[in-house]
């Protein structure tokens, strides 16, 4: 049996968090420009629809992505304040990291 090979680049998770912390909007990024801001980054949205529902329900789940409008996987997404203010410490260890 032969294994599958690892795919490159950022899981769909990712993508959809970089897009909505992309976003400078203050209620949010709704799933309908959030679905076409992936389609802009060459990610085939309509091939993959169930992953992108999928991941989005995971990610509100966790607590990454709040909700502020709409139900299940519609309406308008925005980062949690405290996951962001944690990933951005994140970014500023990293960077300090790479320049020494």
């Amino acid at each position: 049996m032969t294994s599958k090979p690892k795919k490159v680049g950022l899981s769909v998770g990712e993508l959809i968090v970089k897009a909505v912390a992309a976003s400078k909007e203050r209620n949010g990024l709704s799933v309908a420009a959030l679905k076409k801001a992936l389609a802009a980054g060459g990610y085939d949205v309509d091939k993959n629809k169930a992953r992108v529902k999928t991941a989005i329900k995971s990610l509100v789940a966790k607590g990454t992505l709040v909700q502020t409008k709409g139900t299940r996987t519609s309406g308008s997404l925005k980062m949690n304040k405290a996951t962001e203010t944690k990933r951005l410490q994140e970014d500023q260890r990293s960077s300090s990291a790479q320049q020494t």
